[in-house]
């Protein structure tokens, strides 16, 4: 299965990065759900959740304030203002 390589950064600092098999992101314009082979987009993102499904399955979320992702080639790039890591039950 193609994987998706994905970077969280905050304005002053790396969050988190890994091999990804779904992002999904509060974009300007609703919800975005990006796979692997995603047409490549660059979109201005809303305060709300960042959810990340890690290739073994795990389940990752992030709290941003705002700014931007991209993607392209299977590589997201989520770059926010603020970010907060949320606790995920059952992880």
């Amino acid at each position: 299965m193609a994987q998706l390589a994905v970077t969280v950064v905050a304005k002053d600092h790396s969050v988190w990065s890994g091999s990804a098999k779904s992002v999904s992101a509060p974009a300007a314009d609703g919800q975005i759900g990006i796979l692997s082979g995603h047409t490549p987009i660059l979109s201005v993102l809303n305060a709300g959740t960042v959810r990340i499904v890690d290739v073994q399955g795990a389940k990752i979320e992030f709290q941003v304030s705002g700014g931007f992702l991209s993607v392209d080639a299977d590589v997201v790039n989520v770059v926010a203002d603020k970010v907060v890591e949320q606790p995920t039950a059952g992880a």
